[in-house]
């Protein structure tokens, strides 16, 4: 979600004069290069912005991207049709298998399972509007054995406000990653969404170490800090 709503928050730093320089889109996980990834999950691909980006940087890693919502799901599989070494998944990972009704966003990539708060609304107006669509929702631990997971395995999840239930519901192949890279919201953008503090706790109790953050998402209107992508990394025995 950060790629795409920072496009546009760009262009309205600039309608307020002011120059917004975004890194280069490869920049900032070259050195996933010298973590040997042999395995990738993608949780909340959307229709594959980072997919396609860590394929061009670990063309030799195993990718299984998750996708729930239909629209978003056939796009995702259209632009990685070409790879044979991806696998999509339409539905959405938390802590328990059951049928949920999802908020679809005009703007796709703030779809969630949470309601969505009105400071994300007020400072990015094109999100205001939604419109429901029944997914279904499954375990990570319960799917594994479908999975040909080979270390060192990278996890990325970016689900708008559902972090806590996507690492509750995989704890087992989370203990199995090297790398972690989670969005996180300082915050609240979605209804009951747990903050960085609450998801920083979870995985240091879990043996992974905060690295740091990238692609911080500011507020177009005064520049906080609304989220970023978090990075962990499992802290060695």
């Amino acid at each position: 979600m950060l790629r795409a709503i920072k496009t546009v928050a760009k262009k309205m730093f600039h309608f307020c004069g002011l120059d917004v320089s975004l890194a280069k889109p490869f920049d900032k996980y070259e050195w996933l290069r010298g973590k040997d990834i042999k395995t990738v999950i993608d949780v909340g691909a959307n229709t594959g912005q980072f997919a396609k980006y860590i394929h061009k940087l670990l063309p030799d890693a195993r990718i299984y991207s998750f996708e729930p919502l239909k629209n978003c799901y056939d796009q995702l599989h259209k632009n990685m049709k070409a790879i044979p070494n991806f696998r999509a998944f339409q539905f959405a990972l938390g802590n328990e298998n059951e049928q949920r009704t999802m908020y679809r966003n005009d703007f796709s990539p703030s779809s969630s399972l949470l309601q969505m708060e009105e400071l994300h609304k007020e400072v990015f107006p094109q999100t205001e509007h939604t419109t429901l669509e029944k997914i279904e929702i499954r375990r990570l631990d319960d799917i594994s054995k479908e999975l040909d997971i080979v270390d060192n395995l990278l996890v990325k999840i970016d689900v708008q406000g559902f972090e806590d239930k996507v690492i509750l519901g995989g704890e087992r192949v989370i203990s199995m990653a090297s790398v972690l890279i989670v969005e996180t919201s300082f915050q609240s953008l979605y209804r009951r969404q747990h903050l960085f503090d609450m998801i920083y706790a979870m995985l240091r109790e879990r043996g992974f170490k905060y690295m740091g953050g990238e692609e911080p998402l500011r507020n177009p209107l005064d520049g906080s800090i609304l989220a970023c992508d978090s990075v962990f990394c499992r802290e060695k025995p």
